[in-house]
């Protein structure tokens, strides 16, 4: 699979949170859509991480890093539902969506190579992510800060005991938790 193929993936993931846009979910059916994709791929992930499941389309969409530790598919799911629940949907959305197009679109720029980000490809995570909250009506401080925490999660690659601390875990909450607290301060 192409590293196109792998980003139009994880953009695919944009489709439930515009369809609550759209009008076609409620905020409630958002979230437990959500919850429900969280059961399965924890039951995948268990699966996969056990032995008892080798299927190609693993071999296919995993990192080398993710062979032995959870795979990024789930860690986005379990992060946007984590945000959906953490948050309203005037943060959760654009913090979501900056996940789903921010992140994919930063990850082709960079060609896909695991590690520290060139300035310029930060500097268009920060604008894509700053155009997609502000799109969404979030007030300009609280987007920016929503952005930045984005960009510095997807710029960041820590490793932690050696696991990756995969940025499908860290840009929706980072985001999420730096637009409620701007507002939350205004």
């Amino acid at each position: 699979m192409s590293e196109l193929d792998r980003r139009l993936v994880h953009a695919s993931g944009a489709a439930v949170p515009v369809a609550y846009l759209l009008g076609v979910l409620s905020w409630e059916a958002f979230r437990w859509l959500l919850v429900a994709g969280s059961v399965v791929v924890v039951v995948l992930e268990a699966l996969r991480l056990s032995g008892y499941v080798s299927w190609w389309i693993y071999d296919r969409l995993t990192r080398e890093y993710e062979q032995d530790n959870p795979g990024g598919y789930a860690l986005y799911v379990l992060s946007s539902t984590a945000t959906a629940w953490l948050f309203e949907p005037a943060i959760a959305v654009p913090a979501i969506l900056m996940l789903a197009l921010a992140d994919p679109a930063s990850g082709l720029l960079s060609r896909g190579e695991l590690g520290v980000k060139e300035g310029w490809v930060l500097l268009s995570t920060f604008a894509i992510c700053l155009a997609i909250a502000s799109l969404l009506d979030v007030p300009l401080l609280a987007a920016a800060a929503g952005s930045l925490a984005a960009t510095l999660a997807d710029g960041a690659t820590p490793v932690v005991r050696g696991y990756v601390i995969d940025d499908n875990a860290t840009i929706p909450l980072g985001a999420g938790a730096a637009m409620w607290a701007v507002l939350a301060l205004a």
